[in-house]
């Protein structure tokens, strides 16, 4: 149990960071109960943050919450607590705790570059729900502001192999670097991996052609060749005339958009207004 971060502490910094979560908020209480409603705690698969006052029932709703992240349902839950039956505690009142859970950041993105379009590409990102991974291996070429959007880590220097090494399956990578050499580098190492989302390269298609015919030269397969998606951010397959760095990333995103796209499976979005008109007059009626 974490003891040195307040509820609403943990809870600005994992919506920052992106890692999915569990706001508990009691919001029904008759009888005897450890809190009263408005009591909240944040609950992590590893991390508890503040408390509801202790006991059988707390470690209940700890238990509930988890179960939620480890299942993917995100979204509004209740449970309903009787201390003296279903949580054996001697204070015996009933409550209802309203568990909200939070899915963190729903894509991963990888971005090597921060040049012009790198840069309008990860400000067009900030709002979104994204971890963000940026490397440059420039010096000083992070801006202050950058350093504190949230979801974001800025990396530099750093090293090809070990960097593409260390991301996350399901990553959808950029590389736009100032540099071709480094390019073909990352792009050598990302084709290497069989777990990544798409692997996306700034450049024309007679650049893409030219790398394309060295990477086979070098040995590697079509198959492995077939990850990479070069020229980035074609709508429609259709080529922007406007060039500016802005309006390239507009483009990017977009596609980026599409390609992290995946439906809700969840046919029930919050609570029942029947539940809740319920939960106004009997405390102790649960739902999930």
């Amino acid at each position: 149990m974490s003891t040195f971060e307040t509820w609403h502490g943990a809870l600005h910094r994992l919506q920052n960071e992106g890692e999915a979560h569990v706001l508990a908020t009691q919001v029904t209480s008759l009888g005897s109960t450890p809190r009263d409603p408005g009591a909240r705690m944040v609950i992590t698969l590893n991390e508890c943050f503040d408390t509801l006052g202790g006991g059988t029932f707390e470690w209940q709703t700890i238990a509930a919450a988890r179960s939620l992240l480890q299942a993917h349902q995100y979204g509004f839950h209740v449970e309903a607590f009787s201390l003296g039956g279903r949580s054996g505690q001697c204070c015996g009142g009933y409550l209802n705790v309203l568990l909200e859970a939070f899915p963190g950041s729903s894509a991963h993105i990888a971005v090597f570059g921060a040049g012009h379009i790198g840069r309008e590409i990860i400000s067009l990102c900030a709002p979104l729900p994204w971890s963000l991974k940026w490397h440059d291996n420039r010096a000083d070429v992070f801006a202050e502001h950058f350093k504190h959007q949230a979801r974001l880590t800025c990396h530099s220097p750093y090293e090809s192999q070990s960097s593409v090494a260390t991301l996350p399956p399901h990553t959808h990578v950029l590389v736009l670097t100032h540099n071709h050499d480094e390019d073909y580098a990352l792009i050598a190492a990302l084709i290497k991996r069989d777990d990544l989302a798409s692997i996306g390269l700034i450049g024309s298609a007679s650049k893409w052609a030219s790398f394309e015919g060295r990477l086979k030269r070098e040995g590697y397969s079509d198959q492995q060749t077939a990850q990479v998606r070069s020229p980035i951010g074609l709508v429609h397959g259709a080529k922007l005339t406007n060039k500016t760095p802005y309006a390239i990333a507009l483009t990017v995103v977009t596609e980026l958009l599409w390609l992290t796209n995946t439906p809700s499976s969840q046919e029930n979005r919050g609570l029942d207004s029947r539940v809740l008109q319920t939960l106004m007059t009997d405390p102790t009626t649960t739902t999930s």
